[in-house]
């Protein structure tokens, strides 16, 4: 991979590192004053829900931008990857649980307050876009299979060449 598309995709990351904090420091205490009239469990819910899934996306990013360095210096093909792979997993998989759990809250605002909070079709698509990530971590566990592959097959090919140089 050319080292001007690792930079440019490291820049998107930092950008997006950046904006994150935005979110957490600015937007998540908005969001915290504006709830002020709703339940205390489900503002509590929504603000926590929202800090930890901008982490997800935080250790995702940090991840990825170790893969992207590890790419640049020709050493993702190494056990070393799979350390990050894991880490990216694991955050996947709990920004999904974090897209269920938040869909619960929004089904249980609805029967907090008068009338719909949050209309049942939002609610579902929640809970859709939730199960949508999970199937992204699910992607992303069948790709870190494909580069364990990788990886024994490099070390089969540089055992069998190792052998054919001894033959020759």
């Amino acid at each position: 991979m050319d080292r001007w598309v690792v930079r440019v995709l490291q820049g998107v990351i930092a950008v997006a590192l950046l904006g994150s904090l935005v979110v957490q420091l600015v937007i998540v205490p908005l969001l915290w004053l504006d709830l002020e009239g709703a339940p205390p469990g489900i503002r509590t819910s929504l603000a926590v829900i929202g800090v930890l899934g901008v982490l997800t996306l935080q250790v995702v990013g940090v991840c990825v931008w170790r893969l992207l360095t590890m790419v640049s210096r020709h050493t993702v093909f190494s056990p070393a990857a799979f350390r990050w792979v894991d880490v990216a997993i694991g955050a996947i998989g709990t920004g999904a649980l974090l897209l269920l759990a938040l869909a619960v809250v929004a089904r249980n605002a609805n029967h907090a307050v008068e009338g719909d909070a949050v209309a049942p079709g939002v609610v579902g698509l929640i809970g859709g876009a939730g199960l949508v990530v999970g199937g992204v971590a699910l992607l992303v566990y069948v790709m870190q299979t494909l580069l364990a592959q990788a990886i024994s097959l490099g070390v089969e090919a540089r055992s069998l060449q190792s052998e054919l140089d001894e033959v020759i």
